[in-house]
């Protein structure tokens, strides 16, 4: 794993998709009018033949999408997230999930990485997917995982939802990570405290744990992209004798990781007091940049320290932890 400050890489997942489907002819590639922003140009480029343009119409792309999949086809579907799954939900169930089949439907922007406030802020899309019977519901860390996660849902029976930052992409793992469909990893072990996330906030648990433990709070880091279905066993064995769990999601906090990571604990009878990082039950408001709402709503290194340091019953303040300054523009990470 390496250490931040993380270099980035460009259309990562576009590539990914190129590459897969040089060897998969049965693969074809659907846009809602989001081609380059969802980085399938470059499969427009290489496979014209094989690129349907559904323009702004999400509900009648995914029915199309299901259709193609009858016809012994893999539609990949892709657009922002909120507009592959709230606009076009009732499609997706009917078109698509109940009949179970293998259609992958890519939703980027997720949360509140996009600072264009409600209409596309998806910050309910984990909730209401991972609702859905047959439904996978993945949402990767970085480059690495974005490279290995491509090939590896392809063969999944079903339909699969994918959720992925725009633009810049962290690349947080070595090349020898393997992703694993349904597999979660800890990446640091801790014993006190027990920090659970998932997609684009790895970047910042990771800075949330070192500042912890360079402040005595034996912090553990492990990362969940698979959200279903969840890795049980990486759950318990996380917060295994932990004074307390703290999980990190760029989602509202109702229905997603934290949820999930809920429900476990609970079915297990764990007994480990939770604390839940994510929107509180609110929507967010527009923004000029994005890093300024990861501070207001509390997805924010220093409010993951906070919630850890109290659940560890220390005395005083939580300790302030340094963070280095995003860049600003369009696709800065936050």
């Amino acid at each position: 794993m390496r250490e931040a400050p993380y270099r980035t890489e460009l259309k990562p997942y576009g590539r990914a998709l190129v590459e897969l489907a040089r060897t998969r002819e049965d693969i074809v590639c659907l846009s809602g009018d989001l081609t380059r922003q969802c980085e399938v140009d470059l499969f427009q480029d290489v496979f014209p033949e094989r690129f349907v343009h559904a323009g702004m119409a999400e509900a009648n792309m995914m029915s199309m999408a299901g259709a193609l999949a009858r016809e012994g086809l893999q539609p990949w579907v892709h657009t922002f997230g909120v507009f592959a799954t709230r606009r076009p939900y009732d499609q997706i169930v009917n078109a698509i999930a109940c009949p179970n089949l293998p259609v992958r439907i890519i939703g980027f922007m997720p949360g509140i990485s996009t600072p264009g406030g409600p209409s596309h802020q998806a910050i309910e899309d984990v909730a209401i997917m991972r609702a859905l019977p047959n439904m996978t519901v993945i949402d990767v860390a970085d480059a690495v995982e974005i490279r290995q996660a491509v090939p590896r849902i392809a063969d999944l029976p079903g339909p699969v939802y994918l959720r992925l930052k725009r633009g810049e992409i962290p690349v947080v793992f070595d090349d020898d990570h393997e992703f694993r469909v349904g597999a979660g990893r800890q990446l640091l072990p801790g014993g006190e405290v027990a920090l659970l996330t998932s997609g684009m906030m790895l970047p910042a648990t990771l800075r949330a744990a070192a500042g912890l433990r360079a402040h005595g709070v034996d912090a553990g880091v492990t990362s969940l992209p698979t959200i279903k279905p969840l890795d049980h066993g990486a759950v318990l064995t996380a917060v295994r004798g932990a004074r307390g769990v703290v999980t990190v999601e760029n989602h509202s906090v109702v229905g997603g990781l934290g949820s999930s990571v809920a429900e476990v604990l609970a079915e297990a009878g764990a007994g480990v007091p939770l604390r839940r990082i994510g929107l509180r039950d609110t929507f967010a408001e527009g923004s000029r940049t994005g890093p300024y709402l990861f501070e207001k709503y509390g997805l924010s290194v220093r409010e993951i320290v906070k919630a850890a340091w109290e659940l560890t019953g220390r005395e005083g303040p939580a300790p302030e932890v340094a963070v280095p300054e995003p860049e600003t523009g369009e696709y800065a990470p936050v």
